[in-house]
């Protein structure tokens, strides 16, 4: 009998209020200042039921103003107990990856990603301030060119 092979599954997250992938860095490196570890956390309410697919090499992608931007690795989960209820930290790699832009209408919460659906990375030269605007980018995503 062969072992059963564990499939990688991904997240995808709304960054509400997010500006940018460097206004999105900037925000979790302060955030990150007060983990003991130094890295990344993301609280949310629900547990994923996906974890092992997820610890498999898994991923948060980022929505920012209507567009998969980015997304980081998830390196563990960890259960957080909040007011008496069970809720998951997504601990996450302290490197953004910028990635082709893909439009997202809103959802609540996080959703599984299937890895086929993944936009794939760009350089990392598009961190930085020279990458294009957000409005550009949008644009060039609208007519497939992005």
């Amino acid at each position: 009998m062969k072992p059963q092979m564990t499939s990688v599954s991904h997240l995808i997250k709304l960054s509400v209020g997010t500006e940018s992938v460097a206004s999105l860095a900037t925000w979790q490196k302060s955030r990150a200042a007060l983990a003991a570890d130094g890295n990344p956390r993301h609280v949310t309410r629900m547990f994923p039921k996906r974890e092992a697919e997820i610890l498999n090499g898994g991923s948060i992608y980022w929505v920012i103003k209507g567009q998969i931007q980015a997304r980081q690795r998830i390196l563990r989960l960890e259960e957080v107990i909040a007011k008496g209820a069970r809720h998951c930290a997504l601990i996450l790699d302290p490197e953004l990856h910028a990635t082709a832009t893909s439009l997202r209408r809103p959802f609540q919460g996080w959703r599984y990603l299937d890895p086929k659906d993944a936009p794939t990375d760009l350089p990392r030269t598009r961190l930085n301030e020279d990458a294009l605007p957000a409005d550009l980018s949008k644009a060039l995503a609208d007519i497939g060119v992005l």
